[in-house]
């Protein structure tokens, strides 16, 4: 019931805030009604669950997301670096870690952490390992020290 109740309550904001109808109480009853079809389709179709409408880590996500944001423009003036001086080296590589995720959620987020980080690609991943394209050694090094994967560990509450 939490699930239903969070993902009723997470459309109606975001309809609102992209809508900018505040005032026009017809437009928004017409909004409030496409949520609720919304919500119902997503029900027949099985998918208000943990993993569809993971409630239990959005208040760590408030606290993950400055990490990652924070990783990302490091990760950026790394790369930007690269560019600019032509003395410093790029060597490639394909490497593959270890999540310690217990729930695909946890991977698909970890995955993704990767590739928004610039400099570094995840390239597949399945239960076990998920295999990166890093376009230095330092890049593959950080990756390999798993600070980003217990970070998403915690934030997927299994860590």
């Amino acid at each position: 019931m939490k699930h239903v109740a969070a993902l009723s309550v997470g459309l109606f904001a975001v309809w609102l805030l992209w809508s900018g109808y505040w005032e026009n109480t017809f437009l928004v009853v017409l909004g409030a009604l496409s949520c609720i079809v919304t919500v119902i389709l997503a029900l027949r179709m099985n998918l208000v669950d943990a993993e569809g409408v993971p409630v239990e880590i959005a208040l760590r996500l408030l606290r993950y997301a400055p990490w990652l944001v924070w990783q990302v423009f490091l990760a950026n003036l790394h790369v930007a670096r690269r560019i600019l001086d032509r003395k410093l080296p790029i060597h490639p590589a394909v490497i593959r870690v270890k999540p310690g995720q217990k729930r695909d959620l946890g991977r698909v987020i970890y995955a993704n952490s990767i590739t928004l980080t610039p400099g570094t690609v995840s390239i597949d991943i399945d239960e076990n390992e998920i295999t990166v394209h890093a376009l230095t050694r330092e890049t593959a090094s950080d990756l390999r020290s798993g600070a980003m994967d217990r970070r998403v560990t915690w934030l997927e509450g299994s860590g």
